[in-house]
């Protein structure tokens, strides 16, 4: 249940920009400039926020091994781009390629993984997703700039705000390992704006979606991105996962975090980047709709 309200939660913000930008509220440069908070502000925040946590002897024990998986399935997700999207026309090749290395684990997958394994599952969750982060702001981003000479690429991913606010989560998690914290008053600031994140996203995917053509949410791409993203890639790692014995627990989460519909950072990249932001909002929005039906299966294959 925890999933399904999330997800209508989603379904309601997207409608809000939506019927904003259909209203005249929102206007093409409004769209730039909210993409460009989120980016630069706001989704730092969020990073900063996730790193924010102490690391302990015990705790690298009990998540070495989630880490460890989830930086195979990164691995297996670029050798996959390599192959998977390479009939589809460019600009939408590439949102697939991001879209299939960085999901919406962050929002959606956390809270479902604590709702089906308790406490154990959001731990597990955020060592999962650090791999994810590093993977959205480095190899993703450049996805976007890849028209652009390798130094120049190389110098706008190393600089990138979301990429620094890596930079500070891994040293304010290093920093907590020796007792020192952050300010209470720093804290709740980027707490504060990190709250922003799904909410600004989701209503800039819904102005974005209100300048589309219906025929364009229903494009085969995207369904054929959503069947690897949806089924067959958690299908893969439960099977890998299943035949070694992994723990049930571990494999539980990394199956369900793997089955995430697409993270909403395509369709801001996409946006900033002049890239195909209409296919790159269609990604995430219709991937969002069959979770709803997904999300069910994946708890029955794992005897949830």
């Amino acid at each position: 249940m925890s999933a399904v309200n999330m997800q209508l939660e989603i379904f309601v913000l997207i409608a809000v920009g939506y019927i904003l930008t259909k209203k005249g509220m929102i206007s093409d440069r409004t769209q730039r400039q909210l993409t460009d908070l989120v980016i630069n502000l706001i989704l730092p925040c969020t990073i900063i926020k996730s790193l924010n946590m102490e690391i302990t002897k015990e705790l690298l024990l009990d998540t070495g091994i989630v880490l460890l998986i989830s930086l195979c399935i990164q691995l297996f997700y670029s050798i996959m781009n390599k192959f998977l999207y390479n009939r589809m026309e460019q600009s939408e090749k590439v949102c697939c390629q991001y879209s299939t290395l960085v999901s919406n684990a962050g929002f959606i997958g956390m809270p479902v993984a604590e709702a089906m394994f308790g406490d154990t599952g959001l731990l597990y969750s955020s060592f999962f997703l650090i791999p994810v982060r590093i993977a959205m702001w480095s190899s993703g981003l450049a996805l976007f700039s890849s028209g652009e000479d390798r130094k120049t690429v190389l110098k706008k991913v190393l600089t990138h705000p979301c990429l620094i606010a890596v930079y500070i989560g891994f040293g304010l998690m290093f920093l907590r390992s020796f007792g020192i914290a952050m300010p209470v008053f720093l804290e709740n600031t980027v707490k504060a704006l990190a709250s922003c994140n799904t909410a600004m996203s989701m209503i800039v995917i819904g102005a974005i979606l209100a300048g589309a053509d219906v025929s364009q949410l229903m494009n085969k791409n995207v369904l054929v991105f959503s069947l690897y993203r949806l089924l067959v890639f958690p299908a893969v790692v439960y099977l890998i996962l299943h035949l070694i014995g992994t723990d049930p627990v571990v494999t539980g989460v990394c199956v369900v975090l793997t089955g995430m519909p697409a993270g909403s950072t395509t369709a801001m990249l996409a946006k900033k980047y002049d890239g195909n932001s209409v296919f790159a909002s269609a990604l995430v929005f219709d991937s969002t709709v069959l979770s709803l039906v997904t999300l069910p299966i994946l708890a029955l294959l794992l005897g949830m």
